[in-house]
């Protein structure tokens, strides 16, 4: 559920007209929901209360700092998978403690950067990487606190681009591996193994393949236990999918029943990374009719925003749903919806039946919360577009327009 809705034609962002903020900020324009947000975040983090357990949000979905500080303020921790995703995090106030760091190329400043933080742990996802993390923390007079990140080759039904956890995926070690990892891991001097990691995809409609993957973490786990190895933190990606579309993904309510059954009387804090489910929903991108375009064998509507915007559907193909910030009742025709950068895959709809537009309405470009303004860029040197957050009847501006002297600011 989120907080976007029709009133007398209207869209509605909580209490606040979108078409008012398209007015008085341009488009193409992020808007988020704080309430949806709040919401989604407390609807996850419920979902597991009857568990030890820590909430910590996967910054790359959406990681603008007052995101980020409005989830610190419901009990947040984050999942970060970068140096600047940590400055980020601490930035917004995140207790070090509550930071995880993933990821598999970690750079050696990157690392150093997080062990001075004091990072809660880091998921290690090769030996190479465990070795630069002892030689650093060693000569830093630090013990560094690791899990290894298990791919336990279950096919999670997603987007091969968003699946993680099988054999041909750049990500983990495949659990033969991992036992001799821990044995490596438990005798380094720098080095205190106190998690497994697990993460297997994005996007999941189903909780049967995080079910599967914890079946064999947890029979890995007590390979562990024979080892003599003292593991208490128990971390299991994210993953848990949204509706775009006609999607029906599970309720966190059902996966959290499902994880507390199986994991109620392990001393095991558990680690989840949910970063789509809680702000996927929460943000809508609005654009604005430019031009109406014509041709023998299809018709275009030629929109502000492009794929240097959202690229999630001409990079996966997906699905966003696309309606009017104004209603009218006209009749509906089949179009593409497209944006001004020069590439073919420039759409953000193919096909799409839609009411008869024109010139100059706005658009509402539905779940565009995640993975839209943090996957945007600057191709055809074109600004990013702001981003607002709105809380009940209040509206604020959470990063302001790239201006065009933005754009070559780094380059002089």
């Amino acid at each position: 559920m989120h907080h976007f809705e029709m009133r007398d034609g209207e869209l509605f962002a909580e209490e606040v007209q979108v078409a008012d903020l398209a007015a008085a900020h341009g488009t193409p324009l992020y808007v988020y929901s704080a309430a949806t947000i709040r919401r989604h975040f407390d609807a996850f983090d419920s979902a597991f209360s009857g568990l030890d357990h820590l909430t910590c949000y996967s910054v790359k979905a959406n990681s603008n700092v007052n995101v980020l500080r409005l989830m610190g303020e419901q009990g947040a921790g984050m999942d970060i998978v970068s140096g600047g995703e940590l400055h980020r995090a601490l930035t917004a106030g995140i207790p070090s403690g509550r930071i995880v760091y993933s990821g598999v190329g970690k750079r050696a400043e990157e690392i150093r950067a997080a062990l001075e933080a004091d990072i809660l742990m880091f998921n290690v996802e090769s030996l190479a990487e465990l070795a630069r993390i002892n030689d650093i923390a060693g000569d830093m007079g630090r013990k560094a606190r690791i899990s290894f990140r298990i791919n336990p080759d279950v096919d999670p039904k997603t987007h091969p681009y968003i699946s993680t956890g099988m054999k041909k995926n750049k990500f983990g070690l495949d659990i033969e591996k991992s036992l001799e990892a821990y044995q490596l891991a438990r005798d380094l001097p720098a080095i205190e193994p106190v998690g497994i990691d697990c993460h297997i995809g994005s996007q999941l409609t189903s909780i049967n393949p995080f079910l599967e993957a914890l079946d064999k973490i947890l029979a890995f786990k007590a390979r562990l236990d024979d080892m003599g190895l003292g593991i208490r933190h128990l971390d299991l990606g994210g993953g848990l999918g949204i509706t775009y579309n006609e999607e029906e993904p599970p309720h966190p309510r059902e996966f959290g029943e499902a994880l507390t059954s199986r994991l109620k009387d392990m001393d095991l804090k558990v680690i989840l990374e949910p970063g789509r489910v809680i702000v996927g929903n929460a943000g809508i991108l609005v654009t604005q009719v430019v031009y109406l375009k014509e041709t023998p064998s299809k018709r275009f509507v030629i929109v502000d925003a492009a794929m240097n915007d959202l690229i999630r559907p001409s990079l996966y193909n997906s699905y966003h749903r696309i309606g009017e910030v104004a209603a009218h009742d006209r009749p509906k025709a089949k179009v593409d919806v497209v944006g001004p950068i020069c590439e073919s895959g420039d759409f953000l709809a193919r096909d799409r039946e839609l009411p008869g537009l024109e010139q100059g309405e706005y658009l509402a470009v539905y779940s565009a919360g995640a993975y839209g303004f943090a996957m945007s860029s600057n191709y055809n040197s074109r600004p990013r577009a702001a981003e607002i957050l709105v809380d009940g009847s209040t509206a604020r501006v959470i990063r302001r327009r790239e201006s065009y002297d933005d754009l070559v600011a780094l380059e002089k």
